[in-house]
């Protein structure tokens, strides 16, 4: 009953609009595009991989790490933005993270990158990119009533779509324009998407009063909010872990051109963000535990095939990533129509949270894929410790799922769970 009495004072009336006409387009869509071009510049450094690796000389564990920087960088700004977002507002934490990251480019394309050191610094300033998510999503959820959650937040996080940009453009520009100048080319969309969101986002009227940090610590205390970070870590930490370190796998793994395998790459990636809004609607349809129970049971077979397939054939590979991305982009939409039920009082920390435990799912997998296969020769046992973890979430999903659909479900007026 705890967990009931936490959230019975949020409003949980639908209100029996449509979905266009229950929230602030004009927000929704400028929430989207920052998120979408501060995502392409989050994850720009994996399909620059196999280049600059070569020009610096990195090995595959320095490589991986290299990856996995921004997403590490990402996740602990996230935790800072949330504390900022119920503290000064979504807009104006957004305003802040896109100055830092458009600030940064510029220095990196103006002076040059010239060391592993250097190239690290960099992935620090996107990791700012990267912490968009938990502005963008209380930026959007916020202005949406319980019934339109999954939507909404599945189309301000189908930002995830970004992450093509990067994989289809990246590697073709550096290779014909070097890869410090792609850094001066990413002002241009940063800089015309920061234009759209000072003029057309808004705060939504209904922000809740900002909490005192110890208010931080008291959320940490209910074991949902860590549940949701173990859930996260798998989806979000798989799709942008995978993201990072396609190109190199494939460059590495089939000998093909950086750009290829960045072709290769946004072929997942596209269907992986194409469908984080579908994982929204079909949880707002059937409800977010039923959808991540199949996520988590389909993931985990996909990635078992992967350890045991992938490296058979370039085609058979591209197939199986294309695959289990967009079962992992699903699981992204499935997880933020949950999470904006349950703690909606608390959304600007829990985006915060909860993105921080995607990031590190993220920031694990790259770097882990490259140490093993620098120990190994083999990315295989990191895929198949992946499998694993999506395993470990379908259990943890199993022992929750009744409690959660008797206590705070039970509250809940138009929405499923």
């Amino acid at each position: 009953m705890a967990t009931l009495a936490m959230t019975a004072d949020v409003p949980r009336i639908p209100t029996g609009k449509p979905f266009w006409q229950s929230g602030h387009r004009r927000t929704l869509i400028a929430a989207f595009l920052y998120f979408d071009i501060a995502f392409m510049c989050w994850v720009m450094l994996g399909p620059l991989a196999p280049i600059i690796s070569k020009d610096l000389g990195l090995d595959p564990a320095q490589k991986g790490l290299m990856v996995a920087v921004p997403t590490l960088a990402g996740a602990v700004i996230r935790l800072i933005n949330g504390f900022m977002v119920d503290r000064i507002g979504p807009k104006a934490t957004g305003i802040i993270n896109q100055v830092v990251v458009i600030a940064g480019l510029f220095a990196a394309w103006w002076l040059g990158v010239s060391s592993y050191e250097g190239i690290l610094a960099v992935g620090v300033v996107l990791g700012f990119a990267g912490a968009s998510f938990a502005v963008s999503l209380p930026l959007a959820s916020r202005w949406y009533p319980p019934e339109h959650q999954g939507k909404a937040m599945g189309i301000a996080g189908m930002g995830n779509s970004g992450t093509v940009f990067a994989a289809l453009f990246a590697a073709l520009l550096a290779k014909t324009y070097g890869w410090t100048n792609v850094f001066g080319m990413a002002l241009i969309p940063l800089v015309a998407v920061f234009a759209f969101y000072l003029v057309a986002a808004k705060d939504s009227p209904d922000q809740p009063a900002p909490k005192p940090l110890s208010a931080y610590a008291t959320v940490l205390k209910d074991a949902d909010a860590w549940w949701f970070m173990l859930f996260y870590f798998v989806t979000f930490g798989g799709f942008v872990g995978l993201s990072g370190s396609l190109p190199t796998f494939y460059a590495d793994t089939f000998k093909v051109t950086p750009v290829v395998a960045g072709y290769c790459t946004a072929a997942a990636v596209f269907v992986g963000s194409l469908l984080r809004p579908v994982g929204g609607a079909l949880a707002d349809r059937f409800g977010g535990i039923r959808t991540l129970t199949v996520v988590y049971a389909l993931a985990a077979i996909l990635l078992g095939a992967i350890a045991a397939l992938a490296t058979n054939g370039l085609a058979l590979a591209v197939a199986l990533f294309v695959a289990v991305m967009g079962t992992l982009g699903l699981g992204n939409g499935a997880v933020f129509q949950l999470v904006p039920q349950r703690f909606r009082k608390e959304i600007g920390v829990m985006t915060g949270l909860v993105g921080f435990g995607g990031g590190l799912g993220g920031f694990y997998l790259a770097s882990s894929l490259g140490a093993i296969r620098k120990a190994t020769g083999s990315a295989s046992i990191g895929f198949l410790i992946f499998s694993a973890l999506a395993l470990v979430a379908l259990l943890g999903l199993t022992l929750v799922k009744s409690r959660w659909r008797t206590t705070w479900g039970a509250a809940l007026q138009g929405a499923r769970i």
